[in-house]
Order: C-alpha cells, then structure tokens, then sequence
C-alpha cells in the first residue's frame, strides 16, 4: 500500500509507535451528499488514490473495472472504488451507503457515500446519524438543484453543524470564478436558516484533483484552503468536553460479591474519580469510586471512552438508565415531540404502537400526534394523517415508561432514537427528539378504594375481553350478540362493543383511512380496558384489520384476559352475502379504503378462538366458544349460571 507523507516504517522498532500515533489521532466522520452525478463517489475515490490508500492490487482491479464500467474513457474511473456494489457499477448511481476509512498524518477519517436519488432518503439520513460534517457537492454546470437542498436540509435536522460546499466539475465552467460566487452566494441565501456553524465554499474538479489536497494552478483567484485541509482543520469537537457528562448504562457488571460497576461509553463531557454523578430516572446520587478500563483504572474519563464506573453507595441503577452530571440533569418524561424520519413501506400511522430504542433503554411508544409533515425540498410544513417512506414529520410520542433523554440539538447520543415493528421487529424510522411534553402537575394515576378484584368477586367472575375480529359481512356481530345473550343467561355481567355503534359516537369523527382505523381500535381498546377493570366480560366486535393494533390491544390487557376470536369467512363469501351493499359499491369504486379489497386485511397468526364459519351456523360457533371457555373455566361452567 503507498502511504503519503509518512516516512518508512521500521518492523521490529516503529510499529508500537506507529499504532500510538493512528491511536490518538482526532477521528472525523463526514458524508458526501447532492445531487445525482454531482461526483459524490469520484471526490472519495480521489481522496483514497491521492492520499496513496489503495493497494496495488485494487489499483489493478480499478483499471480492470474502469474499462468495464467506467465512464471516463481511457482513465481510471476513481467512483468505482466506492461503487462496490454490481448494480450500482451497471446503473451508474450509488443506491446503499458506502462508508470508507482512510487516514492522513493529522487525522482520520470515515467517510459515508450516500445516495442522491430521492427514494434514497432513509439511506441519506442513515450516513448522516453520526456524521459531524457534511460535503455538499453541487455541479458547477447546474448549480444549487432540488436535490441539493434536500439533502441540506437533512443534515440539518440530524444535527450536522459544518458543511463544504464543493462546486465540483469546475473545469467543465472553465474555471470560472464568477459561476463558483454565484452558486456560493445562491446556496448561503438558501441555508442561512438551516443552523449551520459553519459553511465553507471550495471550487474542485474531483475528476483531476483539483484543489483536493493541493491548489490548483488552474484557479490562482482561489486562495482559500484545500478540501483535504480543510478536513484535516475543521474543529467539530471544540465544546465535547464542557457537554454536560452523560453515561448511557449499557449493563450492570456483577463478576462477584464484591464488585459492581457499570459499563458503558461517555456520550458527552468528562468525568473524574470522586466526582458526584446522579442516576436520571431516580434522582439519586453518588460519587465515583472508580474508573475501570482496559488495562486498569483511569482517574478521568471524556466523551467516546468505554469504561465502567464504581460508586462509592450501593444505589439502583439499571441498563437504560443515564448517569449523569448532578447539576445539569437530563429530561425524565414519558411524552416528547421528535422529528422522525421514515424507513418503512409500510407509513407511520398515529396511534400505532411501536418499540421505541435508544442508545441503551427500550421502551413501547405510540405516536400520539402527527403534527406536520416536514417537506424536506423547501422546509415548508405540511399537514399530514401519516408518514410515508423517506418522508420527514414531526410528531409526538408517549412512551409506557418514562425515559432519560436530552434534545437532540444538544446532545446527539442521548437525543436519538429508533422506532421497531412490533411485529416485524424491523426499524421502521428514526428519531431525533426536539422536546418534552409537559404533563400537567396534578395528573396521575389514582389508586382507588375499589378495585378490579373487588368489582369481579361482586360479581362472582373474572373479566375478560373477546376481541371478534373478521371481514366485514363475516358474522362478527351475529355471534357477538349471541354470545352476549348466551353469557348474560347464566347470569355473567357483560358489554358488548359494535364497530357501527361506537362510530354513532366515541368516534363519530373518524373516517376509514388506515390512519383512522388506528385511532379507532385504540379507543376502543381504552374503553375495554376500563370496562375490564369494572369487572364486566366486554365482548367487542370490530374489523379491526392490523395485526399491530390487535396486539396493542391484548398488551393493555391483564395476562390471560384478552381472547382473540376469528370470525374466519372467505371474501367471496362476505361479498356474496353484502347485506349493506357495501361491497357492490367499494367493487364500484364508491368507497374507497374498503377492508378485503383496497385496504388489507392481516389474519391473525395465532387466535385463541378461530371460528370457521363456511358451513356452518351462528349457533354450531357459540358452542365452540362455550366448548373453549369450558375448557379454560371447568366443565359446564356456562352451562348451569355458577361463577367463573
């Protein structure tokens, strides 16, 4: 391998000292990003060949893929070392992130190619999570485009605070001075409300090297730094150290009776030995006794180091907790506003329970507003009932539990956020958290004098919920009502709530969109639980189409008390019986969102009660129920009017 400006390195003498050095240097993460074509992948490829960080063996593959793919004639084209993947290379674009590491004699560095394309947003923001620096290339034949602001309003909101502005593609203009100020001036008057600390305008040619890491005689008018020294200059890190001190948990080291610490890596600021910290969640405090790490205690620690710490009391601190420094604390709540990002084909949809990570807590989450769309080409706010992949919004969140958390805008480790499907377990979005919610002082959960085991001994039952859920026409309410009547005979307390009765009222404001059919099962949901707790049997009869608010709703349950009943009837089958007509017209195009046909229907996978109805009558599925709840309850338990 051919490495710049470094002398040669002696085996058997140098090579501890060569390590120490590479060891100690600063650490730069950065992103290319722009608009397709504007040299993203060319530009790290120059810096790899001119830093001499290529081996001569890729150098050889280079030359061979060149005349393969390339698309520079005769020369090596220098994106293809970037380009790793085969369809890339045929379509000419950067689809997935490529992140690439080199060093120089001052600093190291992780670069991250992400993809211009607009599908591609969710891989933009995936490179751009923990850069520090953005360089936004911008083609100095177009000048600043759609895509550019985009991606600069991306590295925005995910906290990058430095930008190089490099108007690539310079000697295509002739190296002409007036072009590289006018698209300097045009993107300055775009980007003065983006927060940017820094915004440093660099005319290169990623093609011919250019002012890459030695100025170009081709622009003697430029007299500002190189890209590569600028790089190697620019202080992202000046305020890491006066941060307030964060130590996210990451687990609890027991090895032996006589050692507790906890392990974890600094996130922000410095502690040292004897300094008071104070657990978030709970407020409690203590002092450091110790700093353990590898190869043996340290009496400081800063931001980036691994270490566990020793108190000095025997205080409750768990994974997912937050360390921290006693006078400058981070938030505890349970409801926050964020921006999220959005990964999934499938959209974000308030009211949807999702698990929600951070750095080290997890923590069920439901988005209990969507308050706008972020519309990441001009920044403008637009209103929205749900998010679509690779879109940007703002919403509130409330989580089942309160976490530790600071802004993003103020601390990147412990202010971000994924969000799981619960029932996929794939990320479907991430979060940067803008703010707590306030809950008001005097709202808190009220232990009554009454409670659920009261109410169900007055009334010598046990409370259940039976979740009927099937196509519409299915028989849903048909066996739901002689469910109920079956119960209410041998002397059982019940409820029964219809999906066309509840919309006469508790949610006569929501309409059939996949978005309003989440907020109407959590309702819904809420309502049973409290019947539940009254102690009533609550029978409830709704479509209830998603698997993930049915799970939701079984997770608000007591264990065991919620029974999921498939009314299992064939779309045909339902079609054919259309007793509303509701079916003729959604086939007509009538109604739109209808469940079966243009809306989707997810059975469930494992219900307690599965009731095959093709052939058979409402009364031959009552008394498979009755058979079930027998079997869960003791023989003929609803058969002679006992107790359950």
């Amino acid at each position: 391998m051919r490495h710049a400006n470094a002398e040669p390195i002696a085996i058997a003498d140098g090579i501890a000292d060569y390590l120490s050095q590479q060891e100690h240097k600063s650490l730069l993460r950065f992103l290319t990003c722009g608009s397709v074509d504007d040299g993203k992948s060319t530009l790290i490829g120059r810096l790899l060949f001119d830093t001499k960080l290529i081996f001569e063996d890729q150098l050889a593959a280079l030359e061979k893929d060149s005349r393969k793919h390339g698309t520079t004639g005769d020369e090596i084209d220098l994106a293809l070392l970037v380009d790793g993947l085969e369809a890339e290379r045929e379509q000419g674009i950067t689809i997935d992130v490529a992140y690439r590491f080199f060093a120089t004699p001052k600093r190291k560095f992780i670069v991250a190619d992400t993809p211009g394309h607009e599908q591609y947003t969710r891989n933009m923001a995936t490179g751009a999570s923990t850069a520090d620096l953005a360089v936004v290339l911008v083609d100095a034949r177009r000048g600043v485009l759609k895509q550019t602001r985009r991606h600069s309003i991306i590295a925005s909101l995910l906290g990058i605070k430095h930008v190089i502005l490099a108007v690539n593609k310079i000697d295509l203009v002739g190296y002409d001075r007036a072009t590289f100020e006018a698209i300097t001036a045009d993107y300055a008057a775009f980007a003065k409300t983006l927060g940017f600390a820094s915004i440093t305008p660099i005319p290169i040619s990623a093609r011919y090297g250019d002012n890459i890491i030695a100025l170009s005689h081709s622009m003697p008018w430029y007299s500002g730094p190189t890209l590569l020294g600028h790089l190697e200059a620019v202080d992202v890190e000046s305020n890491a150290a006066e941060q307030p001190f964060r130590f996210p948990v990451q687990y609890v080291n027991r090895p032996n009776l006589d050692f507790r610490g906890f392990a974890g890596t600094v996130a922000s600021g410095v502690v040292a030995v004897g300094d008071e910290v104070v657990v978030a969640k709970s407020g409690k405090s203590s002092h450091i006794k110790r700093i353990v790490a590898h190869g043996g205690d340290l009496p400081r620690a800063s931001e980036g180091q691994a270490v566990t710490l020793v108190l000095q009391d025997e205080i409750e601190v768990s994974r997912g907790n937050i360390l921290a420094a006693p006078r400058a604390r981070p938030h505890v709540a349970d409801q926050f506003a964020a921006n999220i990002v959005w990964f999934d084909e499938q959209a974000l949809l308030p009211g949807r329970a999702y698990i929600l990570r951070t750095e080290t807590d997890q923590v069920n989450a439901t988005v209990t507003d969507l308050r706008h769309r972020i519309d990441v080409n001009s920044f403008a706010e637009i209103a929205a009932k749900s998010l679509d992949m690779n879109e940007v919004g703002v919403c509130n969140l409330a989580t089942q539990a309160p976490i530790a958390f600071d802004s993003f805008a103020e601390n990147r480790a412990t202010g971000a956020f994924v969000l799981i499907d619960r029932m996929t377990n794939a990320t479907v979005g991430a979060g940067m958290i803008r703010h707590g919610l306030r809950r008001a002082d005097n709202i808190h959960w009220q232990d009554l004098a009454v409670d659920r085991s009261a109410r169900s001994a007055l009334k010598l039952q046990s409370p259940r919920v039976f979740w009927f859920t099937g196509l519409s026409g299915s028989g849903k309410s048909t066996i739901a009502n002689l469910l109920e009547k079956r119960l209410y005979s041998t002397g059982r307390h019940t409820y029964l709530l219809d999906g066309d009765n509840i919309r006469h009222g508790l949610n006569r404001d929501l309409g059939f969109s996949d978005a309003d059919r989440v907020e109407n099962i959590r309702r819904v949901a809420e309502v049973a639980k409290l019947m539940a707790d009254a102690g009533l049997i609550v029978i409830v009869s709704f479509i209830s189409p998603f698997r993930a608010e049915r799970q939701m709703a079984r997770d608000l349950m007591a264990p065991g008390e919620f029974v999921e009943v498939f009314v299992d009837t064939p779309f045909d089958v339902c079609a054919a019986r259309d007793r509303k007509g509701l079916y003729a017209r959604a086939m007509r195009g009538e109604i739109k969102n209808f469940t079966g046909l243009d809306s989707p229907y997810e059975e469930p996978e494992s219900p307690e009660v599965h009731l095959r109805t093709v052939g058979r009558s409402p009364d031959e599925m009552i008394e498979e129920l009755i058979r079930w709840l027998n079997q869960q309850d003791g023989a003929e338990a609803y058969d002679d009017g006992g107790g359950i």
